[in-house]
């Protein structure tokens, strides 16, 4: 019950973030249409992979089923996909959650930084302070890859394992008439390379919560799922040592009978 209240909470926020996430990545490609030297921005920048970070959203607590290990085996698979490089990067992670840094410390793999007590109480002001560290390592060019490792949340039984490329941003897809017709309608003041210098930063700083956001409802969804589960189990276990019960008390009782009966038996005789 405790889960179920908290999963009707992390649902309605994930619900409300992506129309709001969705619309401010479509305006920022709308917008970026119109900019020749958009992907000379730092944050559109592709470099040759020589560092990797990986930020692995995992639970706090256990009790959730499937939900921290199938993130561990994603991150094992991206670590090992880069691994099998030509020039294979050198790989860090930071870990979002104390079940995946208490496995991933035994890894080998370096930890950067670790996080606990922030899905469960994810807040924008927190994924605003982790977020700009980011930016500012990626700008610095401290890490040239930075992606995500969480579960993106479907529904309460279901959540799918996903890795998702943080920085760089994407390049631009190629111009169409479509997005040229839509952005044709903005009117830009102060003018549209400071509004992108705006918009890009402010973009990444709400996908970064949204993810936060999505772990949190697969994490209370998984969890209300294992705990439902679990308690079907107990009962179906407590049904069949009630059974069990039952056939042990009616033996012992027919025993004790067999020898009430034996024994005046024998007296008589």
């Amino acid at each position: 019950m405790v889960s179920a209240a908290k999963f009707k909470k992390a649902q309605n926020a994930i619900l409300k973030i992506r129309p709001y996430s969705n619309k401010i990545k479509e305006v920022l490609a709308q917008l970026s249409e119109g900019i020749d030297d958009i992907n000379h921005n730092p944050f559109y920048q592709q470099r040759e992979i020589n560092r990797v970070l990986l930020i692995v959203v995992t639970s706090d607590k256990g009790l959730c089923g499937s939900f921290n290990s199938s993130i561990i085996r994603e991150t094992m698979k991206e670590v090992q996909a880069f691994s099998k490089l030509k020039n294979p990067p050198v790989v860090e992670l930071i870990t979002i959650g104390k079940k995946g840094y208490d496995f991933l410390k035994k890894s080998g793999i370096p930890i950067k930084d670790k996080y606990f007590d922030f899905t469960g109480h994810a807040s924008y002001e927190k994924a605003d302070i982790v977020a700009n560290r980011l930016l500012e390592q990626f700008i610095s060019k401290e890490y040239d890859l930075i992606k995500f490792v969480f579960n993106t949340f479907k529904n309460p039984a279901v959540y799918i394992p996903t890795s998702e490329q943080f920085l760089p941003i994407l390049p631009v897809e190629e111009k169409n008439d479509k997005v040229s017709k839509a952005a044709s309608f903005y009117i830009f003041e102060p003018s549209e390379k400071e509004i992108i210098s705006e918009l890009i930063p402010a973009s990444l700083k709400i996908n970064f919560f949204r993810v936060l956001l999505e772990s949190n409802a697969s994490e209370q969804g998984a969890r209300m799922t294992a705990m439902d589960k679990a308690t079907e189990n107990a009962e179906d276990l407590l049904g069949e040592l009630k059974l069990t019960y039952n056939k042990v008390r009616q033996t012992t009782i027919t025993n004790e009978l067999l020898e009430i009966v034996s024994g005046a038996n024998a007296l008589r005789g």
